[in-house]
């Protein structure tokens, strides 16, 4: 039996004695080698890509060479795409699996998953603080984040654009709205872990200049949650 708790931060965490040998994305059984073919796939047959660290860099230094201000855009639009084909795969194994729509999967087994997932696609380790869910606002923290630990170091805003695109696209088809991410807080400046904030739109809509003015995740938050003046 899945089970979960709550942090005092209302963050969803897990008891350390639950069994994860449910868990579709074990490392053990999901990632499947061949030394000899040189071939790495999911244990559905996916073949899987492995990014060297000179490469992420390299995106990084050429966009901004390239596009300048822009390379943000850019990075948010492919991870955008990303998280779409990242959403498709992960209901189709987990829906596979356990023989149920993703829908009806229970919360505790899918967040187990979702954890896993990330871990185990060597993204970092995932948690989704449900404290403002009723505001319509989440917060999503990543820590350990290769993205955010190859940024440039010259940058001195968060620079997680790739990450946050894939995290709206991604909670965007999990709940039928459309939301976007802004990240506020990045390992690569000093931080603890890399702190999203997610919510429509509408409402984000001037969140990346808050974070330019120098914002900080708290101030954030609290202009996100600050109620809507009525007309």
């Amino acid at each position: 039996m899945v089970t979960t708790a709550s942090s005092p931060n209302g963050s969803a965490s897990f008891d350390p004695y639950t069994s994860v040998l449910a868990n579709y994305y074990t490392p053990s059984a999901y990632l499947q080698s061949d030394l000899e073919s040189g071939l790495l796939e999911s244990r559905r047959g996916d073949r899987l890509l492995a990014l060297p660290e000179a490469l992420l860099r390299g995106i990084y230094s050429g966009l901004e060479y390239e596009t300048g201000q822009a390379a943000r855009l850019v990075l948010r639009n492919c991870g955008r795409m990303w998280g779409k084909e990242f959403f498709r795969r992960f209901a189709q194994e987990l829906s596979e699996y356990y023989q149920k729509p993703l829908a009806e999967l229970e919360m505790g087994l899918f967040l187990q998953n979702l954890g896993q997932a990330w871990k185990t696609h060597g993204w970092g380790l995932i948690e989704i603080d449900w404290t403002y869910k009723d505001q319509g606002v989440l917060v999503v923290s990543i820590r350990n984040s290769p993205f955010a630990a190859l940024t440039p170091a010259h940058f001195t805003r968060p620079m997680g654009f790739l990450e946050a695109g894939l995290l709206g696209t991604w909670f965007s088809q999990l709940t039928g709205q459309d939301l976007i991410a802004v990240q506020t807080t990045s390992e690569a400046l000093g931080a603890k872990s890399n702190l999203f904030v997610l919510s429509t739109a509408t409402r984000l809509k001037d969140g990346e200049a808050w974070v330019d003015s120098g914002l900080s995740h708290d101030q954030v938050l609290e202009k996100l949650l600050q109620p809507t003046p009525t007309v």
